[in-house]
């Protein structure tokens, strides 16, 4: 560079500087409004933040609230309808009972209700297998407190006896896993 390119590039430089002192004088504008300026943005940026989470805030409750209620109304209505699987399998159940009755009238065969009947009870307990339900064996089985209820002890059977159900009185039904009647049984003692 040149003695005159470096005078005119310093002329530039100090023509910057007059225009800046100039500019701060006309605009005039102190620190502190600076600053007051700055705040009052912030302030806005700040309430805008607020109110957008005061709005997330009451969508999140409303729709919260609106969960609850609809879990409280299907709650309800399987509370009244949730025995309709169950009936729904027992009509068949019943249709056959009301054939056997209107049929038992026209025979006077023993047998053949009898047979009628057990058809009926079979159908019965395949319906109730389809919902889960089955029966508590006590057949030679050892008395189970979670399993069986001891309404008789029966003295004198025999030490091969001893703690084993030796009759049924009223059969013990579990639904899935649980038990939902006891099996009522005398026990050998």
């Amino acid at each position: 560079m040149t003695e005159k390119d470096i005078n005119i590039e310093e002329q530039e430089q100090t023509t910057d500087e007059v225009a800046v002192e100039n500019e701060s004088a006309v605009n005039p504008k102190t620190s502190e409004e600076q600053e007051n300026a700055e705040n009052a943005d912030n302030a806005e940026s700040s309430e805008q933040i607020i109110a957008d989470l005061k709005d997330k805030y009451l969508r999140a409750v409303a729709e919260f609230d609106n969960y609850r209620k609809r879990t409280l109304k299907e709650r309800a209505e399987l509370i009244l309808n949730g025995g309709e699987k169950t009936i729904t399998a027992l009509l068949p159940v019943i249709d056959d009972m009301e054939r056997a009755i209107a049929n038992g009238e026209k025979t006077d065969d023993v047998q053949v209700l009898r047979e009628g009947m057990q058809l009926i009870y079979q159908k019965l307990m395949k319906a109730l297998e389809a919902q889960g339900v089955s029966k508590i064996e006590t057949e030679n089985a050892d008395f189970d407190t979670s399993l069986h209820e001891a309404v008789a002890l029966v003295p004198g059977m025999g030490d091969d006896k001893k703690g084993k159900v030796i009759d049924c009185m009223a059969t013990g039904y579990k639904l899935n896993d649980k038990v939902i009647r006891y099996a009522k049984v005398a026990v050998g003692q």
